[in-house]
């Protein structure tokens, strides 16, 4: 086999297996829009985190595009990301444009959420907005500032457990709940020797005990029969109670009247009392009766019935005073 030949083989060997190369790079790259049509997005987001270009486009999680150019907003707040998207896959309008990350520290892409999928759809060309990525630093520094305020709290804690445990658990506090303590078991003892005095007590006196119980459970029968014999006679003779009843009620209501009466000065009583004659007879007799019951006291009853003999009464009718006069003293 001559030099030619062998370099051609070679040579059409080598062209075959970079042509294949080539096949697959273009079958396995993410340009492999080459041979495909695709229209142009243009996302709107605060944030694209770490998002590159030739990122990949998944629509619900297929992919459907890449992303072509990663820019700055001309006023430099915003970034503008430019997607190629496949032309056989239609995206709406309402539909949610995300950037997430493969895993938890994997490469991040452009995730398509449809939602009601309602018309119209996205042209080429047409804004969009993007939610920016979950940012892990912030979530690392709010978790840091977290875990600091936590940190403080834990030694304000542990603060107020050492201010507690200096003030209750100090040894005055001690010796005092360990005095209480032992007051407290004194004192149970003693409730336990007073309860066994009553129990012996009681059992020592169980006869009197009985006895008393009986004679009041006794009493309680006599107190019951009592009651029903005071209710039978109350039904008995409650028409008899009520006569009398008014009859003293009819009795109180004459006297009154007849007190009326006498004090107006009507009838015999009214008048004797209303006559000034009588009265003052009648106050002379009562002085005449006071000096008497004196000097029978102080002389005896002769010496009184010798020294006043007893005389006959006028004839005439009329009321005359008398006084006694006393005896001369004995010497």
């Amino acid at each position: 086999m001559d030099k030619s030949r062998l370099e051609s083989k070679v040579g059409l060997f080598v062209f075959i297996g970079l042509a294949l190369l080539a096949a697959l790079l273009i079958q396995f790259s993410k340009s492999s829009s080459v041979f495909r049509g695709t229209y142009l997005l243009k996302l709107h987001t605060a944030n694209v985190g770490g998002l590159k270009e030739r990122a990949g486009v998944l629509l619900a999680g297929v992919p459907v595009g890449s992303v072509k150019k990663i820019d700055l907003d001309p006023g430099g707040t915003n970034v503008a990301v430019t997607l190629e998207i496949y032309k056989d896959n239609l995206i709406y309008h309402d539909a949610r444009f995300v950037i997430e990350a493969n895993g938890f520290l994997g490469d991040q892409f452009v995730s398509v959420v449809p939602t009601a999928n309602s018309p119209p759809l996205l042209t080429n060309g047409q804004d969009v907005t993007c939610e920016a990525p979950f940012n892990l630093q912030e979530v690392a520094r709010g978790a840091a500032g977290f875990i600091q305020r936590l940190d403080d709290t834990a030694k304000k804690l542990d603060a107020s457990v050492s201010d507690l445990r200096s003030q209750l658990l100090n040894a005055t506090v001690l010796a005092n709940f360990g005095s209480a303590v032992t007051n407290l078991r004194v004192a149970t003892e003693q409730a336990l020797a007073t309860m066994d005095d009553l129990h012996d007590l009681v059992g020592t006196n169980r006869a009197q005990v009985n006895t008393a119980v009986s004679n009041l459970v006794l009493f309680s029968a006599q107190l019951t029969v009592l009651g029903d014999s005071a209710t039978n006679l109350l039904a008995t003779n409650g028409l008899n109670l009520t006569a009398a009843t008014k009859n003293i009620q009819d009795l109180t209501s004459q006297a009154k009247q007849v007190m009326t009466e006498v004090q107006a000065g009507k009838g015999l009583a009214g008048a004797l009392l209303q006559n000034p004659q009588v009265t003052t007879n009648i106050q002379d007799l009562a002085a005449n009766l006071a000096f008497a019951s004196s000097n029978l006291n102080r002389y005896g009853l002769w010496h009184f019935l010798w020294s006043h003999p007893v005389a006959s009464p006028p004839a005439t009718n009329s009321v005359h005073p008398f006084k006694l006069e006393s005896p001369p003293l004995r010497q």
